[in-house]
């Protein structure tokens, strides 16, 4: 119970000081609700300390002895550990914290954020070292050892020993700031060299206060080293790394028409005014940024084919047809899914391109670092009001999906020109593995409604445009179609070379958006997810493409294949209508 309540007490003891530097109302609270648990763990160490008295001077047999010995022998090792866990914890984490804060501009909110939310990882360090002092305290004090002052001096030397260790650390990375372009990684390799230099005292200098210094259970370790592997691995893998920052940096700002963008707080329609004759959009689809180490050179490769793309097309929007994260784990060694979309984010700011993104499956995977909730909140931390590239809406229209929106592209005179429309096309339903979701009903109404709204509004079909993920099962049957030669469809470029699952790898459950959309009008849809499929077809009206995927990660061999890596080019003209171009990656390569 002391060693819980003084966990806590770190906890509240740091509310407190943020709150009075900060002049939160709270202060008060947090400084009251800390004081009862001082007082709560005051009077719990008091209890304990009386009992402890009442049997001090008891005499015990020999098998209680050895009892004793035994248990204090345990927990003095346990102790020992303990300090040098407490304070490498301690160093790791507000270290490398810190240095963010101080050499990364970060916000004092910022950092006490991050502070907070992973606390724990402090506290359990801490619960640890105050339980295991009390209990070497209660039995090397009912047995009278005479090694206690050796034990003592054993424990302030790996006290001094792990202070001075860490301020060593942070002086250089201090000193070595300018080399170091992540102080996380320093900590943590400091950590590593920690924990070995800790077990090597263990296996060594420590049997001189212990009975008997390593008692090797084969169960008991397999199993703890099991544990650590799996949360260490996992935590490791969900860290927010930036290892494609400094190429970011080194990227100019690219050439494009200054377009007239605003946002209607209560729709959430963003609007894009062209004094231009064309308006270009290049589509871009499955980045797959794993953003580890592991993955630095195929982040660098992917980030490098959108920027040559980019460069060579000039567009005046970017839009991203989902799966810009890939925190599956394999591949890519991550289950993070906020640093990809903060270093693609940092891209499109520094090229100065505004960009619209709508989510893939891979987005959002169960294992992911961050939920729908939690990455939604990232993209609105980023969108244009911040950023002033990345149109992401921060009103939904409370349908199905983690974001629906529409782009109102106008003429120069405020005319509709076309409806650009963004809509999710979901992740899994969750009934098995890889079982894929649809776009549902609501969000074929809302479609429905804004088409008809822009209608009543120009007085006329305004053409529109509907981009997603995963293609709808129109894809599959225009595929098979264009394989029998059916004059059912006409082919315009590209081809599909999916072969690992399906030609064309839709959900196997009907959405309605298709019937629908073509009835209103729709001249064009665009997906990704098949990273090998890039054909254009139009079918019963409608012109079905596959976007030329950039991914260089989530699939065995796909680094070296270059056929299927691209973009399209959409020109839209003043007057409505709009051409389609393949931009092939090897094509500009050349």
């Amino acid at each position: 119970m002391v060693a819980l309540l003084s966990a806590l007490l770190l906890a509240e003891l740091l509310w407190t000081i943020f709150n009075a530097f900060s002049w939160n109302p709270e202060f008060f609270f947090t400084l009251g609700f800390g004081v009862l648990l001082f007082l709560w763990a005051v009077l719990v160490l008091r209890k304990f300390l009386r009992i402890e008295k009442q049997h001090s001077d008891e005499r015990i047999d020999v098998d209680t002895f050895h009892f004793l010995r035994n248990s204090s022998d345990i927990h003095a090792k346990r102790l020992l550990n303990s300090i040098a866990l407490f304070f490498g914890a301690l160093s790791v984490y507000f270290g490398s914290e810190l240095s963010f804060y101080i050499f990364g501009n970060s916000k004092p909110a910022e950092l006490f954020e991050n502070i907070f939310s992973n606390i724990i990882l402090i506290q359990i360090p801490l619960f640890l070292l105050v339980k295991n002092t009390l209990m070497v305290r209660m039995f090397q004090k009912r047995i009278g050892r005479p090694e206690h002052k050796r034990f003592l001096c054993h424990a302030n030397s790996i006290t001094i020993f792990s202070v001075l260790y860490w301020a060593a650390v942070t002086a250089v990375v201090i000193l070595l700031r300018e080399y170091i372009f992540y102080p996380a990684n320093a900590y943590l390799f400091a950590g590593i060299l920690f924990a070995l230099l800790i077990l090597l005292y263990d296996l060594t200098l420590r049997k001189r206060v212990t009975f008997r210094n390593v008692v090797f259970n084969k169960p008991r370790a397999s199993l703890i080293l099991a544990l650590l592997v799996l949360v260490g691995g996992f935590a490791y893998m969900s860290r927010d790394t930036f290892y494609t920052q400094p190429y970011i940096n080194s990227l100019p700002v690219v050439e494009h028409s200054a377009d007239r963008i605003d946002y209607n707080d209560e729709t959430g329609v963003y609007t894009i005014t062209s004094e231009q004759e064309d308006f270009r959009i290049l589509h871009l689809t499955d980045i797959h940024l794993g953003s580890s180490l592991f993955s630095y050179r195929q982040d660098h490769k992917a980030l490098a084919a959108c920027y040559k793309l980019i460069e060579n097309t000039h567009p005046d929007l970017v839009i991203v047809t989902g799966d810009l994260c890939f925190p599956l784990g394999i591949m890519s060694m991550s289950f993070n899914n906020s640093a990809p979309v903060y270093q693609f984010a940092a891209f499109m700011r520094n090229l100065g391109i505004p960009w619209a993104f709508t989510y893939g499956n891979h987005d959002t995977e169960s294992l992911a670092s961050l939920n729908k909730e939690e990455l939604n909140n990232v993209f609105m931390s980023l969108s244009y009001k911040t950023s002033g590239t990345l149109l992401y809406p921060y009103t939904q229209p409370g349908v199905t999906g983690r974001n629906n929106q529409l782009i109102e592209l106008r003429n120069t005179d405020g005319s509709l020109n076309t409806g650009l429309f963004l809509i999710d096309s979901n992740a899994y339903t969750g009934e098995g593995i890889n079982v894929y979701d649809f776009i549902h009903d609501d969000q074929v109404d809302w479609y429905a409604r804004e088409v008809d709204r822009m209608r009543a509004e120009a007085g006329q079909p305004v053409p529109s445009m509907i981009f997603f993920h995963i293609p709808l099962q129109q894809y599959r049957t225009a595929f098979e179609l264009y394989e029998a030669e059916s004059s059912e469809v006409t082919w315009f470029f590209g081809e599909n070379g999916e072969k690992m699952i399906n030609k064309v790898c839709c959900s196997e459950y009907p959405s309605s958006l298709f019937d629908r959309a073509r009835d209103l009008g729709c001249e064009a849809m665009f997906c990704g997810h098949d990273h090998y499929n890039n054909m254009s077809l139009e079918y019963e009206g409608v012109r079905l493409t596959y976007g030329m995927s950039i991914d260089y990660l989530a699939m065995p061999g796909i680094e070296k294949d270059t056929a299927q890596r691209g973009g399209e080019l959409i020109t839209i003209h003043r007057d409505g209508s709009w051409d389609l171009q393949q931009i092939p990656l090897v094509s500009i390569e050349k």
